[in-house]
């Protein structure tokens, strides 16, 4: 399989995960099958959309191939069928379907921007970005705080995952070695977080009330 092959495969992949935790949070929702069409779309083709657009990458990936409409599509009803047949997924499914986008995506994101020759941390940037968008429009959509805001880490593993996937360039490893080094940073903090509550420290601002209790 050449590289190409792996990239295109490995985004219908992103695509389709992120599909299916966008239908789960309809579904969480009540939404209606319009409605989990919707948050689906965005889920899984936001973060690309936008990194698409500031790199001036034409035409966006999904309005060029009709292959990522059908794989949203299709994840987002076959979540719905797979859930009214057999039972509601637990959260817990959402969040480890949700780290398994976030690393795809990461990757991919990382990939595209490498391959325009932006610096580094501009590369770091558009990781994050491709990763967490999606995800940071279907929350607000859903009426929900993203899930970059909490006290748990998400947006660190894609950085952790960006420069694992830069720091490997040099090395001329296979490509799919590559892609799976930086996936697994991701995956692996990602899962701590939601596992172990991992967290960044937190700033808190004592307002008045609070000092006078000091």
């Amino acid at each position: 399989m050449n590289e190409t092959t792996l990239f295109y495969l490995s985004d219908l992949f992103g695509v389709a995960v992120f599909a299916i935790t966008g239908a789960l949070m309809a579904g969480r929702k009540s939404m209606d099958i319009f409605g989990v069409l919707v948050v689906a779309f965005v889920t899984a083709l936001g973060g690309g959309t936008l990194r698409d657009v500031i790199l001036g990458r034409h035409p966006v990936s999904w309005i060029g191939d009709e292959t990522y409409l059908t794989v949203v599509t299709l994840a987002a009803l076959g979540t719905v069928l797979w859930v009214k047949m057999t039972r509601p997924i637990h959260e817990l499914g959402l969040q480890v379907a949700d780290a398994f986008g976030l690393a795809v995506f990461t990757v991919i994101g990382t990939q595209v921007a490498l391959a325009h020759e932006v610096p580094t941390s501009a590369a770091v940037i558009f990781g994050v970005m491709t990763g967490v968008a999606g995800g940071v429009i279907r929350d607000m959509i859903c009426n929900d705080i993203p899930l970059i805001f909490h006290k748990e880490l998400y947006a660190t593993p894609c950085i952790l995952g960006s420069l694992t996937y830069i720091g490997l360039q040099p090395l001329a490893l296979a490509s799919y070695i590559e892609v799976l080094g930086a996936m697994a940073v991701v995956l692996a903090v990602r899962l701590g977080a939601i596992f172990f509550h991992w967290q960044l420290p937190r700033f808190h601002l004592l307002d008045r009330d609070e000092q006078q209790d000091l």
